[in-house]
């Protein structure tokens, strides 16, 4: 039998029971379709992620207060120990591979406007903030040093913070932050939801020194953010950063810092081994819907070879070779496992474009698409073997005697 006439044998047999061939499918239709979509969601969540910490500043390090057990008291409590404008003071001066440096303090605080009042971040920063972490001012202007110096009360928005606040046009206007009124100067450019979905446009950005003693009335200073001049350095500019602050903070050689310096590359190293082991999981989870299909098609395969003896017996008695037979119903077995792997994969290819479109981050790998159509024939293969060599062991006398 040539392969021609193995196909159309085959196809006529499957399309003979349409409505049993796609029920018999519908496992490695699931399964091919899962394991797209469930590897398409992690990947696109992966690459999500990363632009997110990637918007948060370009070749980024970021000095917080290490939390510490203070014993001191009845009660084991936590402390941060705060970070001070000589720390930031000296790394500027000696700092060699930072571009931008700027100290950070944040709260939340109640703004008001002219449309009413709301909950919102406010950060105090340094002019350097906004190249630190990629800033732009879409309308109006940023502040400058003499801002700091005087302690000038002047504020940029954000686009969810301006709209909360003001009907009409923010700049120029005038906004209580707790009892001191601040005027608008800037509006920054959208950069929509960050880490953890937060919505990085609500947010306040007033000079440092104007927030340490008009807002927080506090010294304390929250984080240091530096630009690294290139990502070449980053492992170096992290090494130069630790003992510049252990020097400035007196922490003994050998004795733990009470502060943490974070890499942007680290975090994004993290977040993508946290994706990938997730997405490996989620696939293997869908992956066992076809093992399932896999068994559904031995199932029916199997049937197919007992209400099919008669037919076997009477191909064996024309000269139908067991060879013949054999590749007649594993053929089969494999044409259902490849239809209902392409039917999965346009399925979710459906499925990712209706997600994006709900605003749901996917990317579809082309690798993991013909790896799920490759394991869809190796399904029928496997699966299919087992009730082609029943058919093909049947005795041509027996067959024919089959009622």
């Amino acid at each position: 039998m040539n392969i021609t006439q193995l196909l159309h044998t085959c196809l006529r047999s499957i399309f003979r029971n349409r409505m049993r061939s796609l029920l018999t499918s519908l496992g490695v239709i699931i399964g091919v379709g899962s394991v797209i979509i469930m590897v398409a969601l992690g990947e696109g969540s992966q690459r999500a992620i990363e632009s997110q910490i990637a918007a948060m500043g370009t070749n980024l390090l970021q000095v917080i207060p290490r939390r510490q057990l203070n014993r001191g008291g009845p009660n084991v409590l936590f402390r941060f120990p705060a970070l001070s404008r000589a720390d930031v003071q000296k790394l500027k001066n000696e700092s060699s591979f930072a571009a931008a440096i700027s100290a950070v303090t944040q709260s939340n605080l109640t703004i008001t406007g002219t449309e009413g009042s709301a909950q919102v971040t406010v950060q105090g920063v340094e002019p350097d903030y906004f190249i630190v972490r990629g800033l732009k001012i879409n309308e109006g202007d940023s502040f400058y040093e003499e801002d700091i110096s005087l302690r000038n009360r002047v504020a940029v928005l954000g686009r969810t913070t301006a709209k909360s606040l003001f009907a009409g046009a923010a700049l120029g206007q005038q906004i209580r932050i707790g009892t001191v009124y601040f005027t608008v100067i800037g509006l920054l450019e959208a950069r929509g939801a960050g880490m953890g979905g937060n919505d990085q446009d609500d947010i306040v950005i007033v000079p440092l020194d104007t927030a340490m003693t008009r807002l927080s009335n506090s010294s304390n200073i929250n984080a240091i953010v530096i630009s690294v001049a290139g990502k070449e350095y980053m492992e170096a500019a992290q090494k130069e950063t630790e003992l510049i602050l252990r020097e400035s903070r007196n922490i003994a050689e050998g004795a733990a810092a009470d502060f943490d310096i974070m890499n942007q590359a680290d975090m994004i190293d993290m977040a993508s081994a946290t994706s990938k082991t997730l997405t490996t999981l989620l696939a293997a989870i869908a992956g066992v819907s076809l093992l399932v299909g896999g068994i559904g098609i031995m199932n029916i395969m199997l049937v197919s070879v007992t209400e099919r003896t008669r037919e076997i017996g009477i191909r064996m008695a024309v000269g139908g070779r067991k060879r013949d037979i054999l590749m007649q119903f594993l053929t089969e077995s494999v044409i259902l496992s490849l239809m209902g792997g392409f039917i999965g994969i346009g399925f979710a290819f459906v499925i990712c474009r209706i997600l994006r479109v709900m605003g749901i981050p996917t990317a579809i790998n082309p690798f993991i698409v013909a790896a799920a159509a490759a394991f869809a024939a190796m399904v029928g293969i496997i699966f299919g073997y087992y009730p082609a060599r029943k058919a093909a062991g049947l005795y041509p006398i027996e067959a024919l005697r089959y009622e």
